[in-house]
C-alpha cells in the first residue's frame, strides 16, 4: 500500500483498494493518479486495454468528489452497458470507506424511472452510456451545470460504435466543466478531434508506444482454407484443452452459426450479440464471468466493455477489417499483468493482412501448423493427467468409500489404473480424431515438365534489378505470397532479390535481381502452373500484352469486340451525342 499512498491518495480510498487486494499500481495508475490529483487541466491517457484504467481515472475521481454536495459533480461516458455496470461497481468498491459518495449507473435496457429515481435522491458520480444520458437529459432528469470533471471511457471504442454525435451532445451540455479526462487504447483521428475540439491544451500521458498490443500477448495465427476454419476452430480448442475464452466474430449471422455448431458438438459455450435482450446478456455474462461457460462467442460490438481478468485466449474467427479493432480484442486477454493469448485463424486469401498487423501494432505473430489429430489427443492427454495430479481430495467425505473402492479396484496394477483412469476421457478424443485428415494448405508449387530445376544458392542481392513477365496470374489462384514462396522453393530466390510483384487476373510482373534473371527464365519456361504452362519474359517486351491480352481491359475487349469499329475517325455515336447537347443547350 505503501506506493499507492506514494501517488497522494487518502486513507478511505487506500482502505478500499487494500481490500480488493490491489498492491502494486500498474504504469497507467503511477501516470494518471498524481496527475489528475494535482491538476486542474485536461488529460489524454493512452494505455492499452486491461492495465487498469478505471482505478487510473477512478481513484482521483473519488477523491476529488466534495461530499457535502449532492448533485452531480463526475461524469463517467462507457460505450457499453456491460462496461457502464462493471466501472460503477468498481468504484463503489473503491469508496467502500466513503460511505457519503455515491455512484451511480444508467444505461439502456434497464428501468429509465428507476434509474431516474436513483439520481434525485442525490448522487455525486453518473456512470451513463451516451444515449442512455442524453435521454435522461432531454427529460430534465440530469443537469450537468455543475458537472466539474468528465471522463471518456474507451473514447476510441464509443467512436467506432458511432457515438459521435451523442458526445458532442454531452460535451456542448456540460458548459461549466473544469476538466475533461480521456482514455483510450488507440489514438485514431477520430479520438485526436475530440481532443482538439473540446479539450484544452490537454496533458498527454502514455504507457508504451501508441496503437501497440499488450507484451504479455502472444500473437498465434494459423492459415486454412476458407471451406475449413469451423474444423480448424475445433481442432484449436480442443489443442488448448484448459482454454477459458472469447471468439470473435465478425457478424451477429456468424456468431450465431458458430455459437450452434460448437454447441451441437459439445462444447461449453455460448453467444453474445445484439440480439440478445439485457436479462439473456445479463445471464450469459453472468456464466462466463463466473467460469462456468469455457467460451464466449462474440461479436466485436456485443463483446465491448467485457473485462474478465482470468481469460486465457482470444480467438479471432477472422481478420477484423480495422486493424485497430484487432488491438481491442487482443487486449481481453493477458491482463491484470497475465500472460495470454491470442489466435487468429486467417484464409490463405489474407494472410498478407498479418504484417500489416505486425507492423502498426508492434506485435510479433508466429505462425504455427495446424494441430494434427495426434497433437489434440497428446494435448488432452496431458491435461487429464495434470487435473488428475491437482484434484483436491475431500479426505472425509471419500473416506467411508475407499474400502469398497480399494476392493473392487484390488485386481489392477498401478500401471493399469493409471491407464484405465486416463482412457475414460483420452477415448473420447481417440475416436473422433482416428484418421484425421491434415487442414494444413499445401503451398502450390511449380511441377517441372524435364529434369527439376537448379537448386543452388545464389549470391547476395547485387543491387540492380530486371522486371519480368509471367503468364500467371489471380485466375490462377495466385497471390502474391504464393509467388514469393514458389520462387524460394524452387529456385532458391531470397525474398531479399525479390522487388515489387503486380499481379493482375491472367498475368504477373514483378522485379527481381539480374543476376537470376536467365536462371528463372530458362526454369520456368520447362515449368507449369496448374497445368498451364508458363512463359517468362522482358516486361518491356511488347509481345506479351498482343498474346495475353496483357494491355487494360478496355484494350483487350476492342480487339476482340465483335462490333463494328468507326473509320477514318468518324464515330456516329459521338456525333449524335454532340447533336443532343446542342439541343439541351437551346431549350
Amino acid at each position: 500500500m505503501e506506493m499507492f499512498k506514494n501517488l497522494g491518495l487518502n486513507e478511505d480510498l487506500l482502505r478500499g483498494i487494500e481490500e480488493l487486494g490491489f498492491s502494486t499500481p500498474t504504469p497507467v495508475q503511477e501516470l494518471v493518479i498524481p496527475t489528475a490529483l494535482t491538476s486542474t487541466g485536461d488529460i489524454v491517457a493512452l494505455a492499452q486495454t486491461g492495465t487498469g484504467k478505471t482505478a487510473a481515472f477512478g481513484l482521483p475521481l473519488l477523491q476529488l468528489i466534495d461530499l457535502t454536495e449532492r448533485h452531480v459533480q463526475g461524469l463517467v461516458l462507457c460505450p457499453t452497458r456491460e462496461l457502464c455496470v462493471q466501472v460503477a461497481g468498481d468504484l463503489v468498491n473503491y469508496a467502500k470507506f466513503a460511505p457519503k459518495c455515491k455512484v451511480t449507473a444508467v444505461y439502456g435496457g434497464a428501468n429509465i424511472e428507476t434509474q431516474i429515481r436513483q439520481i434525485k435522491s442525490g448522487v455525486q458520480i453518473i456512470v451513463a452510456t451516451p444515449g442512455r444520458l442524453i435521454d435522461l437529459i432531454e427529460r430534465g432528469a440530469v443537469n450537468l451545470d455543475q458537472m466539474k470533471r468528465l471522463v471518456l471511457d474507451e473514447a476510441d471504442e464509443m467512436l467506432n460504435m458511432g457515438f459521435k454525435d451523442d458526445l458532442d451532445t454531452i460535451l456542448a451540455s456540460a458548459t461549466n466543466k473544469q476538466s475533461v479526462w480521456l482514455f483510450s487504447a488507440t489514438m485514431s483521428n477520430e479520438v485526436r478531434a475530440i481532443s482538439r475540439n473540446y479539450m484544452t491544451d490537454p496533458i498527454e500521458l502514455t504507457t508504451g508506444r501508441r496503437n501497440e498490443t499488450n507484451e504479455n500477448i502472444e500473437h498465434i495465427y494459423y492459415v486454412c482454407r476458407a471451406d475449413d476454419r469451423y474444423s480448424v476452430l475445433k481442432r484449436v480448442v480442443d489443442s488448448h484443452p484448459g482454454i477459458f475464452g472469447l471468439i470473435f466474430c465478425r457478424t451477429k449471422a456468424e456468431t450465431k452459426e458458430v455459437a450452434e455448431q460448437m454447441t451441437r458438438d459439445g462444447y461449453n459455450s455460448d453467444a453474445l450479440h445484439g440480439d440478445l435482450s439485457q436479462n439473456d446478456r445479463d445471464r450469459v455474462m453472468l456464466r462466463f464471468r463466473e467460469g462456468n461457460l469455457q467460451l464466449l462467442i462474440a461479436t466485436d460490438v456485443a463483446a465491448r466493455g467485457i473485462d474478465v481478468s482470468d481469460i486465457t485466449h482470444v480467438i479471432n474467427y477472422g481478420l477484423p477489417d480495422d486493424i485497430e479493432v484487432y488491438t481491442h480484442r487482443s487486449g481481453r486477454t493477458g491482463r491484470a499483468g497475465k500472460k495470454g493469448t491470442s489466435i487468429t485463424i486467417v484464409t490463405t486469401k489474407y494472410e498478407e493482412r498479418i504484417p500489416q498487423i505486425e507492423r502498426i501494432n508492434r506485435a510479433k505473430f508466429k505462425r504455427l501448423p495446424i494441430p494434427t489429430g495426434v497433437e489434440v489427443c497428446e494435448a488432452q492427454l496431458m491435461q487429464i493427467i495434470k487435473n488428475v495430479h491437482e484434484a483436491e481430495v475431500q479426505h472425509t467425505e471419500i473416506e467411508p468409500y475407499l474400502p469398497a473402492i480399494y476392493e473392487e479396484l484390488e485386481e489392477l496394477s498401478k500401471e493399469e489404473l493409471i491407464k484405465r483412469f486416463a482412457s475414460m476421457e483420452f477415448n473420447r478424443f481417440l475416436t473422433y480424431y482416428k484418421d484425421a485428415p491434415d487442414l494444413n494448405p499445401r503451398r502450390k508449387r511449380v511441377e517441372f515438365m524435364g529434369s527439376s530445376s537448379d537448386s543452388r544458392s545464389f549470391s547476395r542481392s547485387n543491387g540492380q534489378q530486371s522486371r519480368l513477365f509471367v503468364n500467371i496470374g489471380e485466375m490462377d489462384g495466385l497471390s502474391k505470397r504464393d509467388f514469393i514462396h514458389l520462387l524460394g522453393d524452387n529456385f532458391n530466390i531470397p525474398n531479399s532479390a525479390i522487388g515489387r510483384v503486380d499481379i493482375k487476373k491472367s498475368y504477373l510482373h514483378f522485379d527481381v535481381d539480374t543476376q537470376f534473371v536467365d536462371r528463372l527464365k530458362s526454369g520456368l519456361q520447362k515449368a507449369t502452373f496448374n497445368g498451364r504452362k508458363l512463359r517468362v519474359d522482358d516486361a518491356t517486351d511488347s509481345r506479351k500484352e498482343k498474346e495475353v491480352g496483357g494491355g487494360d481491359k478496355k484494350r483487350f475487349n476492342d480487339r476482340f469486340s465483335d462490333k463494328p469499329k468507326p473509320e477514318f475517325g468518324y464515330d456516329k455515336k459521338k456525333k449524335d451525342s454532340k447533336e443532343k447537347d446542342k439541343k439541351r443547350k437551346v431549350w
